[in-house]
């Protein structure tokens, strides 16, 4: 095997896991309820500079999700038309100027999780640090309380990149949903999952009425930094999940 040959082997074998990956990651989340309808999406670039990235196709509902379904996109074709590459034009112009634009998306999640969407709806809010996982956001969160309907003009795309520009992780979206980016599908998922059920308890203890004891902004720091750094801690979640689907029988990875 020739070294190009061998290159072009090891490449399609990444683009196999990749798309395996992100297939496990739409029908857990379909699982976990953190779906609504067709209308999210998922992606993952699979190239170093971010041009090519995996999606789901239009109508492709998470818990059908298979890894030879998922659309391959191409940043360089933007101005084309989503429709014509069976992607939803929405998905396109946020997660196309996502990848185009932060080169560390390398994997975009966009949902209307509930809890965390009731969040983006609450006038002013900002993610309160009141337990040992919503520490984990601390000072990783950026807010766009503009909401101007769907995102379908490309300038909305890259409004909404520009918001990740300031080193931020996690976007709410005001009165839509939320975006999570990261380095790979793991830890993009891990942050998905985690944001999630601390906004569950935040809905609750808000729901109480009562008054909130808030983690002081030092602690929290360290407590993000620990989580961070928290060996494998991503990736042991997410093999789990894998394992979880397989011992399921799940076709996933068809």
């Amino acid at each position: 095997m020739t070294a190009v040959e061998e290159a072009r082997t090891t490449d399609l074998g990444e683009e196999r896991r990749l798309r395996e990956d992100l297939a496990a990651a739409f029908r857990w989340s379909a699982h976990l309820d953190l779906h609504e309808g067709v209308a999210n999406h998922f992606s993952v670039a699979v190239d170093p500079a971010g041009e090519r990235f995996l999606i789901n196709p239009r109508g492709m509902y998470f818990g059908r999700a298979r890894a030879s379904r998922l659309a391959m996109m191409d940043t360089g074709r933007l101005d084309e038309d989503p429709i014509a590459h069976d992607v939803d034009p929405t998905a396109w112009v946020l997660h196309g100027h996502l990848h185009a634009r932060v080169p560390r998306a390398r994997c975009v999640l966009h949902t209307h999780m509930p809890y965390a969407t009731a969040l983006a709806c609450l006038d002013g809010f900002e993610f309160l640090m009141l337990d040992q996982n919503a520490c984990r956001f601390h000072d990783r969160i950026a807010y766009d309380r503009d909401y101007a309907g769907l995102a379908l003009d490309p300038d909305e795309g890259q409004r909404v990149a520009s918001m990740f520009e300031s080193g931020r992780d996690i976007l709410f979206l005001g009165n839509h949903g939320v975006i999570v980016i990261g380095p790979s599908i793991a830890e993009a998922f891990d942050d998905l999952y985690y944001l999630e059920r601390a906004a569950k308890l935040q809905v609750l203890a808000l729901s109480t009425g009562r008054e909130l004891s808030l983690v002081d902004d030092a602690t929290a720091a360290l407590a993000r930094e620990q989580w961070m750094s928290y060996p494998q801690g991503s990736e042991m979640h997410f093999q789990a999940i894998r394992e979880a689907l397989d011992a399921a029988g799940d076709d996933y990875a068809s």
